[in-house]
């Protein structure tokens, strides 16, 4: 239930980026200096110089989509935890905490210094729609939408009929990806990332570096959960996988 925590610094953060973004790509208002200087320290200016000016039309779109898209990631995510989720009284290390909530204040500025500091494109939002922009968002729904059956099946686990929260114990699932593999929310998370990239072209290396530690700590978590499942149940479904699908 600590998680809320990082959804509420997530939307409170990734929103105001969100909203100096939607400045600087629809009504020409130059981001704020301590950004640019954030662009300078990260190398950013440079890059922009070697990309090219077509390129950092669609690098600009592509940022402000895929930080629209990690805003309503965070914002689902946090109605989810308030009034979905039924938690049990585990706990979390403070370690952990602290790293939770340096993560979402990073990921959203690792998307905003994707954008270039010195173009200012003014080109018709129709000119700056590409394919992958489809692509990704299609892909996102699609994952965002599994992974909310999965956590309601989950939560439900420990309701009655009636919606009354009856046991904080664990249970075996099924439904939805739960027939294929033990952790499909993580797997769901995963996908949502990738759809990212997608959204960013394919090409960005940057998101991609950011892709690879979703999937290992989310292959982890997953991992320790299947054998949670293995251990406590004994009849727990042989043929699911903890993670991916057939494969993991």
């Amino acid at each position: 239930r600590w998680f809320t925590h990082f959804y509420v610094v997530s939307v409170l953060w990734n929103g105001f980026l969100l909203i100096w973004l939607f400045q600087a790509e629809f009504l020409g208002v130059s981001l704020p200096s301590w950004i640019q200087h954030m662009h300078h320290a990260l190398g950013r200016d440079s890059q922009s110089k070697d990309t090219g000016k077509y390129s950092s039309y669609y690098d600009h779109f592509s940022a402000l989509l895929v930080l629209l898209l990690l805003w309503l990631h965070s914002c689902r995510r946090l109605a989810e935890c308030l009034w979905t989720s039924v938690f049990s009284n585990c706990v979390i290390h403070i370690v952990q905490y602290c790293f939770g909530l340096a993560y979402y204040v990073a990921v959203g500025s690792t998307v905003l210094c994707q954008v270039p500091t010195n173009v200012r494109n003014g080109k018709e939002l129709s000119m700056q729609i590409c394919w992958y922009h489809f692509v990704g968002v299609m892909m996102y729904i699609w994952a965002s939408l599994h992974q909310h059956r999965c956590l309601v099946i989950l939560a439900n686990l420990r309701k009655s009929k009636s919606g009354k929260v009856i046991s904080l114990s664990h249970s075996v699932p099924s439904g939805d990806w739960f027939e294929r593999v033990s952790c499909p929310h993580y797997f769901a998370e995963l996908l949502i990332y990738v759809s990212m990239a997608v959204t960013f072209g394919l090409h960005n290396a940057t998101w991609w570096c950011v892709v690879m530690y979703v999937l290992f700590n989310q292959a982890l978590a997953a991992v320790l959960c299947h054998e949670f499942y293995q251990k406590n149940f004994s009849s727990y479904p042989k043929h699911r996988k903890a993670f991916i699908p057939f494969v993991f």
